[in-house]
C-alpha cells in the first residue's frame, strides 16, 4: 500500500495488522517491511521503516528505527512535526542536505582581551572566586609592583578596567527588559489605603524568545537533543520505555493537535519547561524574599541541566491579610503572562530558528511542565492550601478516588456564577485570581504540574511527616523521658553507620536545626536499619515501602513493570501506615504531599522519567545566581547589581565555550565553563562589600567522610604510591595468613582447569600449583567478602543479611579474580533491640556488630541490582 504524507521525500510502504482495541495510539506491535525504493523529484530514495497505526478515532504514521546492541530496542517518531531542516526563509530543503557550513573565527583573536592571560585572570578574578573589588585591586596592585623592574605591568588596571573588559565582551548578550505592575482595583479611604496598593513593583525578565534560540543554538546540545516526540520499546517484552521527556506521552498527544493544521507540518515542537521557588537569601535585613523564575526546554535530554533566571522581589509588609496574598497571586500570574507573551504567537504559527546542528527549522512552542513546591503550585493553580490540585478529591479524604482536575472544570463552575465563598470550601478554588496558562494555547496548569521529588516526597513526607512521626510515636507510647533515650540510641545507630563512597556521616545523629536536601537524601539511605529495634514491624514496613517508591520513580529508565511496582510500593505504604492512626499518632492522612504520589504512575506516562523535572536542579541555580552573589555584593540596590553579576557571569561563560570551540584553550586546566545562560546588563553600578562576615548562606553541600584501613607501609615518591613487591612466603608472614601459598595455588588450580567439577576443597594441596615469585601489592582499601546468611532477603526490611564466613574460628579467606568483584556492596549493622555503648564508632562497627543489612538504598546503581 501506497501512503503519500506530504510531509516527507519519500513514498513509504508498510504492511498493515490490526491492532488490539486497547492498543496504545502510538504503541506500534505491527509487521513492519523494509521500504521499496522510490522515485521522488525524479531521485531514487531509500526509506527507513515505517507502520500505520490505527485506532478507532485517527490513524496515524509512525517511523519505527530499531538501534542498540543486537538491534533489541524500537523507537516509533511521530512524523506529523518531523523537524525537517529548511532555509532561512522557510522552505524545506531535500532530504540530505548539509547545513551551511560556519563561518571561520581566527584562532587568535581574543577580543575584547588581548590574548590568553587576560581571559585567564578575568575569569579566576570574577568568575572562580568572586573577588570583592577591594581584593581585586590589591591583588592587581601586588602585581603592578611585582612587574615594574621589568616595565611591564598587570593584565588589568584596576577593578573597574577588569569589569569594563567583561562587559565589553560581544557575544553572549540578551538585553534584560522590566515593566512596572501596580494594584489597579478599588481602594480603600485615602487615609487608610496600605503602601502596597500604591506602590510600583519592577520585575525584570530576558526575552523568552531570546533564551530558546540560545538553547537551540548551543552547540553543546548537538547529541543530546530530541527533534520530535517517540516512543521506546522493547522488542522482547514490547514494552514502552520512558526515559526522557520527549519519549512519554504528552509531547507526543501535543503534536496530534499541533500536526492536525496542515501548516504545521515538517515543523519542530519546543515544549518550554518553567520553574520557580521563592526563597529566602538573608534574616531580617529587610527586602530579601526572591523568586526566581527559571526556563529551559524540554527537548534536551535528562542528563543535560539549563536552566535561565529572571529574578523577582516582594515585600512581607500585610502578608497576613487576604486580600494582599491575593494581590500577590495576582501579580505573580499576571508577570509570568507579560514574561511569556513574545512566546505566544510561535505557539500557534511557527517561527524559522537556527539549531545547534546548523540547520533552521520550523519551530512550534508550547508550554510544558511547571516546576515548583506544593505552596508554589497552589499560587499557580489558584487552589486552596491541602486540596489537590490534580484530582478533585475533598481535602478531607483526599484519597478518595476522583476526577481529574481540569481547567474546563473550573471554566463550568464560574459559568454557574457560584460565590467565590462556596468556590473555595466547596470546590478549593479561589475565584479572584486567574491562572496565567488561560492566556495561552493547549496549556492546562492542572495537567502541567510537574511532580517535585525533593520538596514533596523527600523533605516533605520523609523529614517532615515519617521521621516526624516516628518520634510522635515514641512519645506517645513511651512518654518523653523514654523516648528521648530511644531518640538517643537512634541517633548512636544512625553515628555508627558504616562509611561508604558518597555517603554523609550523621555524627552526632540527625537532630538539626535547620535540614537542607542532601541532608534529607542522606538520612534517608541510612535510617530504616537504624529504627528496626525500636519500633513495630509495621512501621519499619511503611519506611520499606516508601523508600522503594523513591528509589522507582527516580530510576532514569521507566519500564511499564516499574510502573507496576510503583503502583505496589503505594498500596503497600497506604496499608502499612495505618498503625500511626490506629495508635492516635495521626489524626488523618489527607495530606497533600503524600497524596500526590497516587498521581506519580500518571505523570511518568505523561513526562517521562521524573528526573529531568526535578526541583534540585533550581535549587543548584539559587546557589550560583543568587545565594553566592548576596555574600558578595553590599545591599545597595542589590537586585540591580545581581542583574549585572549574572550577565558578566554568562558573558565570561559563552566566551570560554567560544574559545574552546576554536581550541584556543587547549593545555589549560580551566575546562569546567559556568554553563548557565547568555545575557545583557541594564545600567547598574557595581558596588562589592569586602565583609562578609554576617551573611551566612547554606549551600547544601554534602559532606562525605570515610574510613579506610590498609595493611602495608605505603612508600611515597612525589605524592605517588608505589607498588609494594613481596614473595608468597613474605607477604604470608606480613598478614598473618600463613596458609597464604596454598591460597595462590588453589586460586592458579581454578584457573587453569575452569570445567573441573569436583569440590575444589578436597583436592590435595600437592595438586595445586607452586607459585613463590614475586608479588606485586597494590596498596588500597581493605576489602571484607560477607556471606548471606538466608537466600531470601529479609520480608520486613526487604533487602539481604549477611554475615563474616568463619572457618571454626579463624575468618574465610579466599583468592579470587578481580573481575570477579562487580560492585562494592554498603554494609549497615543490624543493631538489635539493646541500647549501644556511646563508644562504638563508625570505624569500630564491621567488628563490633556480628550481621550486617545490604543496603540497597546506598545509592541507585546499589538499588537497580537489589531490587
Amino acid at each position: 500500500m501506497d501512503v503519500d504524507t506530504g510531509m516527507n521525500d519519500y513514498v513509504p510502504t508498510c504492511l498493515l495488522s490490526p491492532p488490539p482495541a486497547d492498543t496504545d495510539p502510538h504503541h506500534s506491535s505491527l509487521l513492519l517491511v523494509p521500504e521499496v525504493d522510490a522515485n521522488v523529484n525524479g531521485e531514487s530514495q531509500q526509506s527507513e521503516y515505517l507502520c500505520l497505526v490505527s485506532n478507532s478515532s485517527f490513524a496515524l504514521e509512525v517511523d519505527s528505527e530499531f538501534y542498540g546492541p543486537g538491534k533489541k530496542m524500537y523507537r516509533n517518531y511521530h512524523t506529523g512535526l518531523n523537524a525537517r531542516p529548511c532555509d532561512e526563509s522557510g522552505d524545506f530543503l531535500p532530504l540530505g542536505t548539509p547545513p551551511c557550513p560556519l563561518t571561520e573565527q581566527s584562532p587568535d583573536d581574543w577580543v575584547p582581551f588581548c590574548n590568553r592571560m587576560e581571559f585567564e585572570t578575568a575569569k579566576f578574578l570574577f568568575s572562580r572566586t568572586q573577588m570583592s573589588a577591594p581584593n581585586i585591586n590589591t591583588l592587581l596592585d601586588l602585581w603592578a609592583t611585582l612587574l615594574l623592574k621589568h616595565h611591564d605591568h598587570p593584565p588589568f588596571a584596576d577593578h573597574k578596567d577588569l569589569y569594563k573588559t567583561i562587559n565589553n565582551i560581544p557575544i553572549g548578550g540578551i538585553n534584560w527588559q522590566s515593566f512596572n505592575i501596580q494594584y489597579s482595583r478599588d481602594k480603600p479611604a485615602e487615609s487608610d489605603v496600605p503602601l502596597w496598593m500604591s506602590e510600583w513593583f519592577d520585575v525584570w525578565y530576558h526575552d523568552p524568545c531570546e533564551v530558546a534560540w540560545n538553547i537551540l543554538a548551543n552547540p553543546d546540545y548537538v547529541n543530546e537533543f530530541d527533534y520530535c516526540p517517540f516512543c521506546k520499546f522493547s522488542v522482547d517484552k514490547d514494552e514502552h520505555r520512558f526515559q526522557d521527556f520527549m519519549s512519554a506521552d504528552w509531547a507526543w498527544q501535543q503534536v496530534d493537535i499541533i500536526a492536525t493544521d496542515p501548516s504545521n507540518l515538517g515543523a519542530t515542537f519546543v515544549p518550554i519547561i518553567l520553574g520557580s521557588d521563592k526563597m529566602t537569601v538573608s534574616v531580617g535585613t529587610g527586602n530579601n524574599e526572591y523568586y526566581p523564575l527559571y526556563m529551559s526546554i524540554s527537548n534536551v535530554c535528562n542528563n543535560v541541566c539549563q536552566a535561565h533566571q529572571n529574578a523577582l522581589s516582594s515585600t512581607k509588609e500585610h502578608a497576613e491579610t487576604g486580600e494582599f496574598r491575593n494581590f500577590q497571586c495576582q501579580i505573580f500570574h499576571s508577570s509570568l503572562t507579560k514574561i511569556l507573551d513574545t512566546l505566544k504567537d510561535a505557539m500557534s504559527k511557527p517561527e524559522i530558528v537556527c539549531f545547534s546542528d546548523g540547520h533552521y527549522r520550523h519551530v512550534i512552542y508550547g508550554l510544558g511542565p511547571y516546576i515548583a513546591d506544593y505552596e508554589e503550585q497552589v499560587l499557580l493553580t489558584s487552589i486552596v492550601r491541602r486540596w489537590c490540585l490534580r484530582c478533585l478529591a475533598p481535602c478531607r479524604s483526599l484519597d478518595n478516588d476522583a476526577l481529574c482536575q481540569c481547567e474546563a472544570h473550573r471554566e463550568a463552575l464560574f459559568e454557574e456564577d457560584i460565590s467565590s465563598s462556596v468556590l473555595q470550601s466547596d470546590f478549593g478554588i479561589v475565584g479572584e485570581v486567574v491562572p496565567f496558562m488561560n492566556d495561552f494555547p493547549r496549556a492546562d496548569i492542572h495537567q502541567l504540574i510537574a511532580p517535585d521529588l525533593l520538596h514533596q516526597i523527600i523533605k516533605g513526607c520523609f523529614k517532615d511527616h515519617l521521621v516526624a512521626w516516628v518520634e510522635k510515636y515514641l512519645h506517645h507510647i513511651h512518654g518523653k523521658h523514654e523516648a528521648e533515650h530511644i531518640m538517643d540510641d537512634i541517633d548512636q545507630h544512625l553515628a555508627a553507620a558504616v562509611p561508604f563512597t558518597g555517603l554523609q556521616c550523621f555524627l552526632q545523629g540527625h537532630g538539626f536545626k535547620q535540614w537542607t536536601g542532601d541532608d534529607s537524601k542522606a538520612l534517608m539511605k541510612i535510617y530504616l536499619p537504624a529504627i528496626e529495634g525500636h519500633l513495630l514491624t509495621d512501621i519499619i514496613c511503611t519506611f520499606h515501602a516508601f523508600l522503594e517508591f523513591c528509589y522507582l520513580v527516580q530510576k532514569n529508565v521507566i519500564m511499564e513493570d516499574t510502573i507496576s511496582q510503583i503502583e505496589d510500593t503505594i498500596h503497600q505504604f497506604h496499608h502499612h501506615r495505618q498503625i500511626f492512626h490506629q495508635l492516635g499518632v495521626i489524626p488523618t492522612f489527607s495530606l497533600p504531599r503524600q497524596h500526590l504520589m497516587k498521581h506519580y504512575p500518571d505523570l511518568i506516562c505523561l513526562f517521562g522519567a521524573l528526573n529531568g523535572l526535578c526541583s534540585s536542579m533550581m535549587e543548584n541555580k539559587h546557589i550560583k545566581a543568587v545565594k553566592q552573589l548576596w555574600c558578595w555584593l553590599s545591599r545597595y540596590n542589590v537586585l540591580g547589581q545581581m542583574l549585572v553579576m549574572n550577565q558578566w557571569l554568562d558573558k565570561l561563560a559563552t566566551l570560554h565555550i567560544d574559545f574552546t570551540k576554536r581550541s584556543m584553550l587547549n593545555g589549560s586546566t580551566d575546562n569546567a565553563p559556568d554553563a548557565r545562560m547568555n545575557t545583557t546588563i541594564p545600567d547598574v553600578q557595581i558596588e562589592s562589600s569586602a565583609d562578609l562576615d554576617d551573611s551566612k548562606i547554606d549551600d547544601g553541600l554534602m559532606e562525605v567522610e570515610a574510613q579506610f584501613d590498609t595493611h602495608y607501609n605505603i612508600t611515597h615518591h612525589n605524592d605517588r604510591t608505589q607498588t609494594c613487591t613481596h614473595c608468597a612466603t613474605a607477604l604470608a608472614i606480613e598478614l598473618s595468613i600463613l596458609h597464604l601459598q596454598e591460597l595462590v595455588g588453589r586460586f592458579l588450580f581454578e584457573q587453569l582447569h575452569p570445567h573441573d567439577l569436583r569440590d575444589h576443597a578436597t583436592i590435595p594441596a600437592e595438586s595445586f600449583p607452586v607459585y613463590d615469585g614475586k608479588l606485586s601489592v597494590v596498596n588500597s582499601a581493605s576489602s571484607r567478602f560477607y556471606t548471606p546468611s538466608d537466600p531470601t532477603p529479609d520480608e520486613d526490611m526487604g533487602t539481604w543479611i549477611v554475615q563474616p564466613s568463619f572457618d571454626g574460628c579463624s575468618p574465610n579467606i579466599s583468592v579470587i579474580h578481580i573481575n570477579a568483584i562487580y560492585c562494592a556492596a554498603h554494609l549497615l549493622p543490624i543493631y538489635g533491640t539493646d541500647y549501644i555503648p556511646h563508644n562504638i564508632n563508625f570505624y569500630h562497627s564491621l567488628d563490633a556488630f556480628c550481621a550486617f543489612y545490604i543496603n540497597k538504598f546506598a545509592d541507585h546503581h546499589g538499588f537497580e541490582i537489589a531490587f
